[in-house]
């Protein structure tokens, strides 16, 4: 026979809760609601770049291509995903690195990535060449 002992976070909210008294709900949900609303529609608007991207500029996709484009200077940002093999990732990191270009981690996995790029497949890296109409290399100068 095993106990489950539940340790709540806030002692004073759970007895409040249990005695049916009332608590203020903004100091529990605004900090976090805050921040998730922020991720969110930096990842919409990630995604919407990408989109002008793969209608108006030049990119390849895939992990091949994108180590061709870093070692003859051709790509201007690098989009890898979240779930990269790490040896890949830190390889194409130091392509660019040398190259001088910038690296954004995707924040979603590889089936996110190839749909945020209007794709059927799994797409786990690619490189933008030219971004066309779209400020995605302006926006994202290869941050993390």
């Amino acid at each position: 026979m095993s106990l489950l002992l539940l340790i709540p976070q806030n002692p004073n909210r759970t007895l409040s809760l249990f005695l049916g008294w009332r608590h203020n709900k903004e100091e529990d949900s605004t900090s976090t609601m805050v921040a998730v609303k922020k991720t969110k529609k930096t990842h919409e608007s990630i995604n919407n770049r990408l989109a002008l991207v793969m209608k108006s500029g030049k990119f390849t996709l895939g992990y091949k291509t994108v180590i061709d484009t870093l070692r003859n200077s051709k790509g201007k940002l690098i989009i890898i995903s979240n779930n990269c093999p790490p040896l890949r990732k830190s390889e194409i990191e130091y392509y660019a690195m040398l190259a001088k270009v910038g690296v954004h981690h995707y924040n979603g996995n590889n089936v996110d990535l190839g749909t945020a790029c209007g794709k059927y497949f799994r797409v786990s890296c690619l490189s933008i060449i030219d971004p066309g109409d779209s400020d995605i290399i302006k926006t994202l100068p290869g941050d993390q």
